[in-house]
């Protein structure tokens, strides 16, 4: 269909200023929304990539914290915001879990946003109290199919990253362990420690020093790959069941209909951000793996992530508390 003279004046104005537009961005604050409290290991990471970023950019990035509804809240504030680059939302693994949890979903978590980059990957680490007598999560396997619904496990809370993580291994394994959810992992740890559990699927930072003291034992990292926090420790695939794979992620989206031109301007600064050796030395520290890489592999990422959590989510049974 051929275009009237005024509509394509008009069309060529409007790219002409989009253009203008993300040549200039930015050019004023931008908001930074995490859909988690202050304090914890997600705003943590939103501080550092923050400021960084607002010193790249030469604009002031400032962190809003949106937590509530497992990251729903905060989720929903951005995917209602305006699609202009001055609105990004940080995301955790829960931008993938929740769909499969929730009943109700107040938006879509792919039709809805815009994805920028993967920030960084935190593999989770199964560990025993030493009075279990498994090295190993092949023996793991093979006591629990002989003790069906004996041996409990315990996560920082139902629909965690860890809790998922066991669910997953319940399903590959086709073994019988009971998941004991906590308030976060604080007392999680606790309770292992003081042998009231027996088994846990922990973050590796404050689980590596328990280790290395002896007080309890790791058996594999739920990562594809060794983590370099820890690259003695094998993997569960490599433990014998292929295919395991459960890390804890955070990655940057922006609106849907944000410019192409500033999605990859972001993508670009937030990129070189997370592979800044002294960003780099502080993710190590906290358990983050620094990622980064295209929208367009990041799009990929969550969807096939959503993909394999609603079916662990679905197989269980689980629902959002």
């Amino acid at each position: 269909m051929k275009l009237p003279g005024q509509s394509v004046a008009v069309l060529i104005c409007a790219l002409a200023g989009t253009s203008a537009i993300a040549a200039d961005y930015p050019v004023r604050s931008i908001r930074y929304i995490v859909p988690q409290g202050a304090g914890g290991s997600s705003d943590t990471l939103a501080r550092l990539v923050t400021q960084k970023l607002g010193e790249s950019l030469g604009q002031q990035v400032v962190t809003d914290n949106r937590p509530g509804a497992t990251g729903n809240i905060g989720t929903e504030i951005a995917a209602r915001a305006a699609p202009d680059g001055y609105t990004l939302l940080q995301v955790a693994t829960s931008h993938a879990t929740n769909p499969a949890l929730s009943v109700k979903m107040p938006f879509d978590p792919i039709r809805d946003f815009t994805p920028i980059t993967l920030l960084s990957q935190s593999p989770n680490l199964w560990i025993v109290h030493p009075s279990l007598p498994v090295k190993n999560m092949r023996e793991l396997v093979a006591l629990a199919k002989t003790r069906p619904g004996e041996i409990n496990y315990s996560s920082s809370g139902t629909g965690s990253s860890q809790h998922l993580a066991g669910e997953l291994l319940k399903s590959l394994a086709h073994i019988d362990i009971v998941h004991i959810p906590y308030k976060g992992s604080p007392p999680a740890l606790i309770d292992l420690l003081g042998g009231r559990v027996v088994l846990m699927c922990s973050t590796i930072a404050p689980a590596m020093p328990l280790v290395k003291a002896g007080k309890v034992r790791a058996l594999a990292v739920t990562s594809s790959k060794r983590s370099a926090a820890a690259p003695e420790i094998p993997t569960v695939a490599e433990s014998g069941l292929a295919g395991y794979e459960a890390t804890a992620w955070q990655g940057v989206l922006a609106p849907a209909g944000t410019s192409r031109d500033i999605i990859v301007r972001l993508n670009a600064e937030i990129v070189r951000v997370v592979q800044q050796p002294d960003v780099r030395k502080q993710l190590a520290e906290q358990g983050y793996e620094p990622a980064g890489n295209s929208p367009e592999q990041f799009a990929d990422y969550i969807k096939t992530e959503i993909a394999k959590w609603s079916r662990v989510i679905k197989a269980a049974g689980l629902k959002a508390e």
